[in-house]
């Protein structure tokens, strides 16, 4: 049963008549008094709150009933109603226990949408997913996550809880550990499988393009526009979107995710039709987004918005148990991709990348393993392999500086970063700082240049 709890009657019955449409029980009530005795009565299954019972719209009376109700039924879901222009109100109400936040005036399917998420997630648990590898496989599709470091199967054991579940879900690790692979794990295994799944690295979107890349644009939306475009959010539409990089999106493109996060709609540029979203979103970032809210560089709405769900990949430093294996994987491609059947590791070889630091991670390591394969002579890696002296940068003198009239600008910068990626074996955040760009920047230019890179 879900307990409806406004003070505005129209509101009441059409709340009422679209949870009836979705064959939902409900119970409806005006004010905080008789809120408080239904839930003494009977605890309901959910509760859909409004937070304003008075002239004031300050919210203060329903973040003072949600307290309440909290402590009457603390397991009892709780999704607030509120403006849109009371989304600090919202946030608040998070802070106080409330599991997720609906804008007036809403759009039924999104609405619909949250409800479920909000009863799937709060249901009691099923069978606790097995807690080893072997077991996980034939209930999960992992085929392409390696490891069974306890640290990787409890993320694991996460990620098939709330696969099925429509909650947005934000991925924390650094660069390296497998982001994007634990976002595919996540669609892979859920309802929506069968729809597509589109990455978008939000670090190597300028907020001047954010729109257009993001929503699409028609014909002559602006300047450049000559043709129409179809945006991420449509080519996911019915699967899964995954923002990676979401601690780079400026502030004024973290506005417009939010709105389009909230009401499941967005508009093309250049068409002022509003179109309708099904999608789930996964978020990834390898920054502390908690910190980023303190110091004002992202919104707190969109923060509680994209975490419902937190999965924390640990590092390769965390899950030494997996390197081996991890190098075995990566020959084992190997063999195949430069024809060399014979090619292996070494157990020595395997004990020394173990007792490396690899701040890369996974990256950093698949790098290692592909280096050692295409230099060494012969088919089994030893640690003598791995350890090549690699060539520190050092400032060039003016003498060694291109003539001028030799190379332009553009073609040194261009050069510079081809060197700093083979440098710092791919790992974008070391090539970022060593140039003194923001990985934003960094992705831009990469892409600008046509200098591949990959993103695990």
């Amino acid at each position: 049963m879900i307990l409806i709890i406004d003070d505005d009657l129209a509101i009441r019955t059409s709340l009422r008549l679209l949870l009836k449409q979705a064959s939902y029980a409900t119970t409806a009530v005006a004010d905080p008094a008789e809120a408080v005795a239904a839930v003494r009565a009977a605890a309901p299954d959910l509760v859909l709150l409004d937070m304003n019972f008075s002239a004031a719209t300050s919210g203060a009376d329903g973040l003072a009933l949600l307290a309440e109700l909290k402590a009457l039924a603390p397991l009892v879901p709780v999704v607030l109603l509120t403006g849109w222009g009371s989304i600090a109100l919202a946030v608040a109400g998070m802070k106080a226990g409330a599991a997720e936040f609906v804008t007036k005036p809403w759009q039924n399917e999104a609405l619909l949408q949250t409800i479920a998420t909000t009863l799937q997630l709060a249901a009691p648990a099923g069978p606790t997913p097995p807690a080893d590898r072997q077991a996980l496989d034939k209930q999960f599709d992992f085929q392409h996550i390696i490891g069974d470091d306890p640290q990787l199967l409890a993320v694991l054991r996460q990620v098939g809880q709330v696969a099925a579940t429509d909650a947005s879900v934000l991925i924390e690790g650094e660069s390296g550990t497998g982001k994007e692979l634990i976002a595919e794990a996540l669609h892979q295994n859920s309802r929506r499988r069968g729809g597509p799944f589109v990455k978008v690295n939000l670090g190597g979107i300028s907020s001047s393009l954010f729109e257009s890349e993001l929503f699409g644009h028609r014909r002559g939306a602006f300047t450049d526009a000559r043709a129409d475009r179809v945006g991420r959010f449509e080519l996911a539409n019915g699967g899964t979107i995954f923002l990676d990089e979401i601690g780079e999106l400026e502030l004024a493109s973290q506005v417009k995710l939010l709105r389009v996060l909230q009401d499941r709609t967005y508009e093309v540029l250049g068409d002022s039709r509003p179109r309708r979203l099904d999608l789930r979103v996964v978020a990834a970032t390898n920054k502390n987004l908690a910190e980023l809210v303190a110091q004002g560089r992202f919104r707190e709405d969109l923060f509680y918005r994209l975490n419902l769900i937190t999965l924390r990949l640990p590092p390769l430093r965390e899950r030494a148990s997996d390197i081996g294996p991890l190098a075995r994987h990566f020959v084992a491609k190997l063999q195949a991709t430069y024809q060399r059947p014979g090619l292996r590791l070494s157990p020595a070889a395997a004990h020394w990348l173990r007792e490396q630091p690899l701040p890369g991670n996974i990256r950093e390591l698949k790098n290692l393993v592909e280096r050692a394969a295409l230099t060494a002579p012969h088919d089994e890696l030893t640690p003598s392999d791995f350890q090549v002296p690699t060539a520190r940068p050092t400032p060039l003198a003016p003498a060694e500086l291109p003539a001028p009239g030799t190379m332009t600008l553009e073609a040194l910068e261009e050069q510079m970063i081809r060197q700093s990626v083979a440098h710092y074996q791919g790992n974008l955040s070391r090539v970022a700082r060593a140039l003194g760009l923001s990985r934003g920047a960094l992705y831009r230019r990469l892409d600008k240049f046509g200098i591949p890179y990959s993103e695990l």
